[in-house]
């Protein structure tokens, strides 16, 4: 099992780690900052051992990542891992301000249904089912997250079940949410954010999350 050391330290952006797997182009590691595509968020981007990752996958509980296919990389061989922390950081950023923005949709719209989510580096998006459209809770929306983030409020992570790697965050007083993803340490580095709704369909809205701060 893959130690995902991206739950402790988020904000850690180079780690020495050691192979434990080679298969042809895909290696696995003892330990990991770098983490792969999972809840609708992007993986990181970075190096393992000098090559450039290009692709990071969950298996289970280990996460396989694909090099280059001359890497030459053996079992046992100390690597080190770097990410980039930029895309990290908006990724993070993206991903929390996405999940407040649900949580806020939640609990003006009891009982929608969440059909989908995507955190890129850029935007964000939110897929829900409903015939209604959207549009006019958007601004209560983004006065209420603009609340919470100028409250800078803990965020809390956890594992409810260690054993499973099940976690979740949460902001006392707001709201709690199973989720594996990273995070900020508080709301207040989500900074402001802008909502779009977008119709993709008969019985479907998105909403699109973009941060007004770099």
């Amino acid at each position: 099992m893959t130690q995902k050391v991206f739950w402790s330290a988020p904000y850690q952006t180079e780690l020495d780690t050691v192979v434990t797997q080679v298969v042809g182009d895909q290696v696995q590691v003892e330990k990991t900052i770098f983490f792969a595509f999972s809840g609708g968020q992007e993986s990181d981007s970075g190096t393992l051992g000098g090559h450039p990752v290009r692709l990071a996958e969950k298996q289970g509980l280990d996460i396989t990542y694909t090099l280059p296919p001359e890497h030459n990389l053996k079992v046992a061989d100390q690597v080190t891992l770097r990410i980039d922390w930029d895309r990290r950081y908006r990724l993070m950023r993206l991903h929390f301000a996405a999940e407040m923005v649900l949580q806020l949709v939640y609990q003006h719209r009891p009982g929608i249904e969440r059909i989908g989510a995507h955190i890129s580096q850029d935007k964000a998006r939110i897929d829900f089912a409903s015939e209604v459209s959207l549009a006019p809770l958007l601004p209560t929306i983004e006065q209420e997250a603009a609340r919470l983030t100028k409250s800078d409020l803990p965020i809390i992570t956890a594992f409810s079940d260690e054993q499973a790697e099940r976690r979740y965050w949460e902001v006392d007083g707001f709201a709690r949410m199973a989720c594996g993803g990273t995070h900020p340490r508080t709301t207040a580095e989500i900074g402001l954010l802008k909502l779009k709704r977008k119709n993709t369909g008969k019985g479907k809205e998105r909403i699109e999350v973009t941060l007004l701060q770099p």
